[in-house]
């Protein structure tokens, strides 16, 4: 009969501590848009940010942009810090975890110790004597918290989904910082590209200046043409400046991303051919599950929820089992022996009865925690929905503006050799060659800016994207290509 009342007390006890093991966690529901505005198909997907998102800057296939991305994986000393972070809630993790286990202890000890005589009586007709003796112990302690209500179990929980978001975290500051360096490395190339340009019109524009100059020393041309073609040539050289400075700048940055110091970091010219890769926009099903800080964002939304559950267990009494025993010996020699044993099981709980509305308050500061990471993990989904949106319409408005813009350096072209033609047959002033060199320039100069553009954009989408994808999964119509 004892025994069934111990038994039911403690069914009892098992199952309000089922109760009250505060809320359990559900992703916060989305609303997800149907489709593009370009019409890229797009359905609902199973969460997929684990999925390792691979090498995407090789795509580019630029083998100094893949050395560049090597040493910032090596070197980077902000993705260091980020490795650093996740190691540290991998720890907490195992230690929030280590609370679902007794904590075992041993002891040993050897002494020799005077008792005073003149100590407080114990008892009033036993008189006190001082004695001298040894003291030899070895022991041992166990002590577990029962977690009936759910406290231990939901700290569990929140330090297993903060390490989750440690991942995420460490895959998105690799995401960022490698879409910076790709972007920081075309902006170079082209610079690269657009100083070329300048450099050869003010070579053309030195020729003309020097033609111009020598028709004014025969007398066939005014002084005011020659002043017209120095001062464009002059403009034009203090472009190139800079348009230098501003490549100088990017290649600071570079080399601070790859952990070297700017004064011995170089990166050399070079003139590339700006094509940007076919990007895969119109993804079959699990376009925003790559993005890790959205992951991020979700398991930020599973801490506060465990968060709450650990708050609500201080309404309730915690329980510590406690068992120690060993063995205690006036001489070594006896220590290992029966009558030298010694035992104690027992257990304590403990319950706030007043606190002041403390616990109140932290309730409700977990439960306002959770709120705002719902609204953080909707505004990030929001933002990767406006991200992906504006990379996709921008490829196309791009790729359309890359064809006006030859077709406007094809004919500015064209405007520079008639006016050339005219001021040579004296049909026309020096000002109309001068205008058309101007209008070339700028064309030039814009189909290149363009082209940059086009590349960025490309590195932004997928960076929108979460850093890759993987093909053939769901079963989607084939992908929309954004491409020149």
């Amino acid at each position: 009969m004892k025994f069934a009342k111990h038994s039911l007390a403690i069914s009892a006890l098992a199952l309000l501590g089922a109760c009250t093991a505060g809320p359990e966690y559900k992703k916060p529901e989305l609303v997800m848009p149907t489709h593009w505005h370009i019409e890229a198909p797009f359905l609902v997907a199973q969460p997929g940010d684990a999925d390792i998102k691979g090498t995407w800057w090789e795509m580019f296939q630029d083998v100094e942009l893949n050395q560049l991305a090597s040493s910032l994986l090596a070197n980077n000393q902000s993705l260091q810090v980020a490795t650093a972070h996740y190691e540290q809630a991998k720890a907490q993790a195992s230690v929030a975890n280590a609370g679902l286990f007794p904590q075992i202890g041993a002891q040993v000890g050897s002494s020799r110790l005077k008792i005073s005589a003149d100590r407080p009586q114990s008892a009033y007709n036993v008189n006190n004597q001082s004695t001298v003796q040894n003291s030899q112990q070895l022991g041992f302690s166990v002590s577990y918290e029962a977690d009936l209500f759910g406290r231990v179990r939901k700290t569990v929980e929140s330090a297993r989904a903060a390490e989750q978001a440690a991942v995420a975290d460490l895959e998105n500051v690799r995401l960022v910082l490698m879409a910076e360096l790709v972007a920081d490395y075309f902006n170079v190339r082209e610079l690269d590209a657009e100083i070329e340009v300048v450099r050869t019109a003010i070579d053309l524009q030195g020729m003309a200046l020097k033609f111009i100059t020598d028709r004014h020393d025969l007398g066939v041309a005014s002084g005011l043409d020659v002043a017209q073609q120095e001062a464009l040539l002059q403009a034009n050289q203090t472009q190139l400046e800079l348009l230098q400075k501003q490549r100088m700048q990017f290649e600071h940055a570079l080399a601070t991303m790859t952990g070297k110091p700017a004064p011995a970091f170089s990166l050399s010219e070079k003139v590339s051919s700006f094509t940007p890769p076919a990007i895969p926009v119109g993804l079959p099903s699990d376009l925003l599950q790559h993005r890790p800080d959205i992951a991020s964002s979700e398991r930020a939304v599973a801490v506060a929820n465990a968060n709450v559950g650990v708050a609500r267990a201080a309404y309730f009494p915690s329980l510590i089992l406690q068992a120690n025993g060993g063995w205690n010996s006036n001489q070594f020699s006896n220590l290992i022996s029966a009558p030298s044993i010694l035992w104690s099981l027992g257990a304590s709980a403990a319950q706030t009865l007043f606190d002041g509305g403390k616990t109140n308050a932290n309730v409700r500061f977990a439960q306002s925690a959770y709120t705002a990471t719902v609204a953080n993990y909707r505004q990030n989904v929001l933002v990767a929905m406006q991200e992906l949106e504006d990379g996709m319409q921008g490829g196309v408005l791009l790729a359309r503006a890359r064809q006006q813009a030859q077709a406007s350096v094809n004919s500015a072209q064209r405007v520079l050799t008639l006016a050339n033609d005219r001021y040579t047959g004296g049909l026309a002033t020096y000002l109309d060659v001068i205008s058309a060199q101007q209008t070339l320039l700028s064309d030039q100069r814009q189909l290149v800016q363009i082209q940059g553009q086009q590349m960025l954009n490309a590195v932004y989408l997928v960076k929108a994207m979460g850093g890759g994808w993987q093909s053939g999964q769901g079963k989607a119509s084939p992908p929309i290509q954004i491409q020149s």
